[in-house]
């Protein structure tokens, strides 16, 4: 045979076999082996919270914007409903990477030793300490020394009130003590002790509502206290004692308690156990209280109210207190550098503006304080730029770790203070309230008064 012949019987075996083969299934093909390439998995970060249900979700949306920008680290958010929830997990041991924590708290974070200090770390990463935020603010979590934590939001206590009850032109127009117009035609949102009385006056002259409530604790007659040029505690670094019997902060509480007394201005008790005092500014019963900024939400939530805020009252030196809250990183931090990154962002403008326009916090940086994501033209409260005003005055409490326990101790001497009927001896009454403090603040001073001897009998 031929080579020509065997090549073409060659090929014709083949085509036959092909034609065969193609009315059965292909026989399977056996896959190719390969080395398995590694996939790195992200490194995991917990960020823990606490808050209002909105703020939540806005610190939710934080998380997932930075999650979106990162393959190498995924952060988990963590939730708590308030501080005393974030404090009680921290000091158990189970303190997220970062966390957000109350300035409050800081003396019990700082010596569990669950924060590591946060200064060089955001310096690193470019953090404006100088411009953005406010040295009280930095200082408020410094501790040791060290910046401790990151000032996150500042809400100082300002005075809300009803702007159909106190009506400033309506008043002016009469002749009454009003906060100055410039010659813009704006009005100051500053005013003194007198123009304070004379709203609340204005607010109850038809007898149907109540002028204002302070609360009567500490932290509500505080900025009164300050303003008039009286201190609180008898020292802001280790304070043994309030400091309520001095004559700066009697003189304060003489004129401030003129009105918070004055039962023609302020609920019956019989009313505030039926209802709370913000329930009765909600529903247009009284014309005035102090909060914080927390309050803006739900006051906008309320149909047929229309509100303002203005500063706390000046007696002497514009003054008022305040809330602080700061990011903190944990000491059991495992990869820090990613935590200090996410700090960094959260602390960003456009990541703080998400959670500013909750309306429920004082952004700490200043930057977003003053922006629209804060001031937000054309709601309520018109003049919000009082809270960032108010910083200005606030001042700082001293760190304690038996706050709860001193306001037990002191709180009904000073519900009596502020509500009880007749004549007030102001001088007895602080000289008990700053014994009463004496028992927590300095419990070794306090002894116990010996029992008096028995008459020798003859």
């Amino acid at each position: 045979m031929t080579r020509r012949l065997i090549a073409m019987t060659s090929a014709l075996v083949l085509s036959l076999g092909l034609a065969a083969c193609s009315d059965d299934e292909p026989p399977p093909r056996e896959k190719p082996t390969s080395k398995p390439t590694s996939v790195e998995q992200p490194r995991t970060l917990t960020f823990g919270a606490f808050g209002h249900p909105a703020e939540l979700k806005a610190f939710d949306q934080v998380v997932d914007s930075f999650n979106a920008s990162s393959q190498t680290r995924q952060v988990e958010l963590v939730t708590w409903n308030n501080h005393e929830q974030a404090l009680e997990a921290v000091l158990a041991g189970d303190a997220p990477d970062v966390f957000l924590t109350a300035r409050r708290d800081l003396m019990d974070v700082a010596e569990s030793k669950t924060t590591r200090p946060v200064s060089l770390l955001l310096d690193e990463r470019g953090i404006d300490f100088g411009d953005r935020y406010s040295r009280d603010a930095l200082e408020a979590f410094s501790y040791d020394d060290d910046l401790q934590c990151m000032p996150y939001s500042v809400s100082p206590m300002v005075m809300y009130f009803n702007t159909e009850l106190v009506d400033f032109e309506k008043m002016e127009r009469r002749e009454l003590d009003v906060p100055s117009v410039d010659d813009e035609g704006v009005r100051s949102d500053r005013w003194t002790l007198a123009e304070f009385a004379a709203a609340a006056q204005f607010a109850t002259r038809r007898g149907k509502v109540d002028g204002v409530w302070i609360e009567p604790t500490l932290r509500g007659l505080a900025p009164f206290i300050y303003s008039g040029g009286g201190q609180v505690f008898d020292d802001d670094n280790d304070p043994k004692s309030l400091d309520f019997a001095a004559d700066g902060t009697r003189s304060a509480l003489d004129q401030t308690l003129t009105i918070l007394r004055d039962t023609t201005l302020t609920p019956s008790a019989e009313e505030l156990r039926e209802a709370t005092s913000l329930q009765l500014f909600k529903r247009g019963k009284l014309a005035m209280i102090a909060g914080f900024r927390d309050l803006v939400p739900e006051l906008r939530a309320v149909d047929d109210l229309s509100f303002d805020t203005i500063s706390m009252p000046v007696i002497e030196t514009p003054a008022t207190v305040g809330d602080i809250d700061g990011l903190c990183i944990s000491a059991d931090a495992e990869f820090v550098n990613d935590a200090a990154d996410f700090m960094a962002y959260a602390v960003s403008d456009a990541a703080l503006e998400i959670v500013t326009r909750t309306g429920y916090i004082v952004p700490a940086n200043t930057e977003v304080a003053g922006s629209e994501a804060f001031l937000w033209p054309g709601r309520e409260p018109e003049h919000a730029t009082v809270f960032n005003s108010a910083i200005r005055g606030m001042v700082i409490p001293p760190l304690l770790t038996t706050g709860n326990e001193l306001e037990a101790a002191v709180g009904p001497l000073l519900d009596d203070l502020v509500t009880s009927p007749g004549v007030l001896d102001l001088d007895l009454a602080t000289e008990e309230i700053d014994n009463a403090s004496r028992t927590i603040l300095d419990p070794e001073s306090v002894t116990e008064s010996p029992e008096p001897s028995e008459s020798p009998t003859e």
